[in-house]
């Protein structure tokens, strides 16, 4: 294993970033050794000597000129004892790393204003230049391993022209903080892009970036090929998604698909199909991005979550996404977890939501299904005041830290009141990215509080009764109801699956009850207004044995 042996030199007792840079050796295999604050030359020399470092890494963050003319005594007296030959490296502020960098000694000098995968980079000792699409890997799984230990970082981002969005996508990646511009296209970008007979001009916009053709769908992925050469990825669209999921792939390369089960039709009104037709549209897109081995995520359960559905259909829905994607051959599944949806969770009942999740879901995981943890803050949660936006922002990624995501998904602090432009994108992120990197130092397990999994293990016990009941609809000849999308519907139509949000469809029932309570979002007895069990609902469904 190699060794790096690292200190602030001199009088500096400023140790954050020699601490922060000792953790992600550590992270990618490196064996640390620390001498601490004000460590002299001598003390250096002494521990090189010791502990024959392949890497010595010191940092100085006091007065430029002071500094400089210590980094010249350090590296006379290493020369003269004889440890010339060595690795070394510098981390201090901008003026001085640049004082050192005219020494022509060290073999780099990190200012903290380095994107934090070259400094991982470095020390896999992978080439780095960070200016051609070489340095970036640009697959999901490559970029993940590349990244590792640190989550890819997405966001989404759709301004109402091209154009703007063509300059906010190159901004953003120059800015090199993001890993997924997740493109935000506009309703009929996803619903009428093969049919411009439908397209109506006043909707121009609405919601997203108004695409009309693959040549600014080319256009918005070249805006993206400089800085950190981020991946690209959209949304399934609400009608030819088989199609338009080949174009994707043909103009941006998308990183993986993002479709749903429920949505996306005549269910909530953004799509033609009915909802059983839209369930199987949903799973041949599946199908086939398995088949591409591209990875699939399934943004189902923060649809029912946003619609206040209690807490278990959240789960039965997540568990559902998970069990299609696999039975419809996808091998890289991307799970999202939306938290703060609905916004009345207390943080420790959301985490034992999202852990109930995670402990069904990853029942069915093995080596031709693996799973991926996206997290993200939900939607609706973020107060109007931009301040108080942000500190919702950082701790909630925080939170959501705890459940060790493999891509963290930030909402931009501003969504409550306006679209994200690129510079609030860029805020947003670099908000996010030290909530991260603070939880990866050492955060306390918040997932070991005791009301936290009881809170867990009720909510996999209550799904257990809901899937069961999604089960006995199945007609005799169905050999895998939870995948058989007539079963599926009629989880729906009968109220199995619902949400008050439903009120008033024509499709869905529309008739449960929910409250939050103890920082819950439980179904209650619409007579009494008190809580009741999955049995308890169920039963009062009056659905057929």
């Amino acid at each position: 294993m190699r060794t790096v042996l690292a200190g602030a030199l001199g009088e500096d007792a400023h140790v954050a970033g020699v601490a922060s840079f000792l953790r992600v050796a550590e992270e990618v295999g490196w064996r640390t050794v620390y001498l601490g604050p004000a460590v002299s030359i001598e003390n250096f020399l002494s521990a090189i000597r010791q502990h024959n470092p392949d890497l010595v890494a010191l940092s100085y963050r006091l007065t430029p000129e002071t500094g400089e003319a210590l980094l010249k005594r350090f590296i006379d007296s290493v020369q003269q004892a004889g440890f010339g030959e060595k690795r070394y490296l510098f981390g201090g502020t901008p003026p001085l790393a640049e004082r050192a960098r005219k020494l022509q000694f060290f073999e780099r000098c990190f200012s903290g204003e380095e994107p934090l995968e070259e400094i991982i980079a470095y020390l896999k000792g992978e080439l780095w230049q960070g200016t051609t699409e070489r340095d970036f890997p640009q697959t999901f799984s490559e970029r993940l391993a590349w990244k590792k230990p640190f989550p890819l970082i997405r966001h989404h981002y759709g301004r109402p022209t091209v154009e703007e969005t063509v300059e906010g996508i190159r901004e953003i990646a120059q800015a090199r903080v993001l890993d997924v511009i997740s493109l935000g296209i506009d309703q009929e970008a996803q619903e009428n892009f093969f049919h411009p007979e439908r397209q109506d001009p006043q909707r121009k916009g609405a919601g997203g970036v108004p695409v009309r053709s693959a040549e600014e769908y080319r256009a918005l992925y070249q805006a993206s090929r400089c800085g950190n050469y981020p991946l690209m990825r959209a949304y399934s669209g609400t009608d030819d998604q088989l199609k338009l999921a080949q174009l994707y792939v043909e103009t941006f390369n998308n990183a993986w698909c993002a479709t749903s089960i429920f949505w996306f039709n005549q269910l909530d009104r953004r799509g033609p199909l009915s909802l059983e037709e839209s369930i199987r549209v949903h799973q041949e897109l599946m199908r086939w991005h398995g088949e591409q081995k591209i990875p699939v995520e399934v943004n189902e359960p923060h649809h029912w979550g946003m619609r206040d559905a209690p807490d278990v259909i959240y789960v039965v829905t997540s568990f559902l996404s998970a069990y299609n994607a696999k039975t419809m051959g996808v091998k890289d599944y991307i799970a999202q977890y939306m938290f703060n949806s609905p916004a009345g969770l207390s943080d420790r009942m959301d985490l034992a939501k999202i852990l109930a999740c995670m402990e069904l879901a990853e029942r069915l995981a093995g080596n031709d299904f693996r799973i991926y943890r996206q997290s993200r803050t939900g939607l609706l949660s973020y107060p109007i005041d931009p301040d108080a936006a942000r500190g919702h922002l950082a701790a909630s990624v925080y939170l959501q830290m705890a459940v060790r995501p493999h891509i963290v998904h930030v909402v931009g602090a501003t969504e409550a009141h306006h679209a994200t432009t690129a510079k609030e994108l860029i805020e947003s992120v670099k908000i996010a990215r030290r909530a991260i990197e603070n939880a990866l130092r050492g955060a306390p397990d918040m997932t070991a509080d005791p009301v936290v999994q009881r809170r867990r293990d009720e909510l996999v016990r209550e799904a257990q009764v809901t899937l069961e009941a999604i089960k006995k609809l199945a007609s005799e000849d169905v050999r895998d109801p939870w995948s058989d999308p007539a079963t599926l519907a009629s989880a729906v139509t009968v109220g199995i699956l619902d949400a008050p949000h439903l009120k008033g469809s024509s499709i869905a029932e529309g008739q449960i009850v929910t409250r939050i309570i103890d920082s819950m979002c439980l179904s209650v007895n619409p007579q009494t207004g008190k809580p009741w069990s999955e049995t308890e609902r169920l039963a009062h469904l009056k659905l057929a044995d």
